[in-house]
């Protein structure tokens, strides 16, 4: 049996992306060559490598162990294209998914300061919101709100971090600050689309202050906190997210605090990866510094 080192990097690429085509872009090649080069892998190795299935490709037993020595590969010709200066333990790359804000204020941070010490790691972060997939061609690890079921996956609880209503001083000034929940339903409220929004621990408002009705509404956190600052109505944001503004006001802190979780979904191939096992590392490092900033604890507004 003779195999091509190219073509076990280039079915690790099809494993990462889950799409030949998208495999074909990162290599700079056409998806008709990744498809005659996995043939040739699969013919040398005598059996499949890849499986489709409805989310993309996946890898199947033999696979994931060409897998792993194609990472054996990438590792070594890493290690050979560096400088000589370098001395990372950690190659390759790991593609991750998170909500806006986590990706943001968590994720990012976390694997910068890993990257500083290993800089040959390449980390892809994908911002979605969305319940755990049920195949998750290319993606190594999924960040998500509330506990998932899945299946040939492990779910891993990161943390608790919590939403408050707010609204801008400006906003509140003008329009009152609600003195109870009767009030609140009074203002209009910047949230998710209600229609668009997949994830069930998420339906706070509605459950919570059933009769306030939409103002400005996006499937993006980012786009919630801004329309809230610029006095689009009052808005459940995330504390850790909203906290970092001064002229965000939290209202009725009491009444409406609403606990939700983050979970971590990784592949069980993945975990035997040290570059993955090592963001997940990261991450919890930083989800725990963070603990009393997600939980709405930490006041940081700057003092004048």
């Amino acid at each position: 049996m003779t195999v091509d080192p190219q073509d076990l990097l280039l079915l690790l690429a099809v494993a990462r992306t889950g799409r030949y085509t998208s495999a074909a872009a990162t290599l700079g090649v056409n998806h008709t060559t990744v498809a005659r080069r996995v043939a040739a892998l699969e013919k040398a190795l005598g059996g499949r490598v890849l499986a489709r299935t409805a989310g993309g490709w996946e890898l199947t037993e033999l696979g994931r162990r060409a897998a792993s020595a194609a990472e054996g590969v990438e590792s070594a010709m890493a290690v050979l294209e560096s400088s000589g200066t370098e001395t990372a333990a950690l190659t390759g790359v790991v593609r991750m998914s998170a909500t806006d804000g986590f990706s943001a204020f968590v994720a990012a941070p976390a694997v910068a300061a890993l990257q500083r010490h290993n800089p040959l790691l390449q980390v892809e972060l994908v911002t979605v919101t969305r319940r755990a997939l049920q195949q998750r061609s290319g993606l190594d690890i999924e960040v998500v709100v509330g506990r998932p079921q899945v299946h040939r996956a492990e779910a891993l609880l990161l943390a608790a971090y919590e939403l408050g209503m707010y609204g801008s001083r400006e906003y509140l000034a003008a329009h009152g600050t609600p003195a109870d929940l009767v009030e609140l339903a009074t203002h209009r409220l910047v949230y998710f689309i209600d229609s668009m929004l997949m994830v069930d621990d998420l339906d706070a408002p509605r459950r919570l202050v059933p009769t306030m009705r939409d103002s400005l509404t996006s499937t993006n956190v980012f786009v919630h906190v801004e329309a809230t600052r610029a006095g689009a109505g009052i808005g459940l944001l995330p504390c850790f997210v909203a906290d970092r503004h001064p002229d965000l006001v939290r209202v009725l802190p009491d009444e409406i605090a609403e606990r939700l979780s983050y979970w971590m979904v990784v592949r069980r191939e993945s975990l035997d990866r040290p570059a993955v096992a090592a963001v997940i590392q990261a991450v919890r490092r930083r989800v725990a510094e963070m603990e009393p900033e997600l939980l709405g604890r930490r006041d940081l507004r700057p003092t004048s």
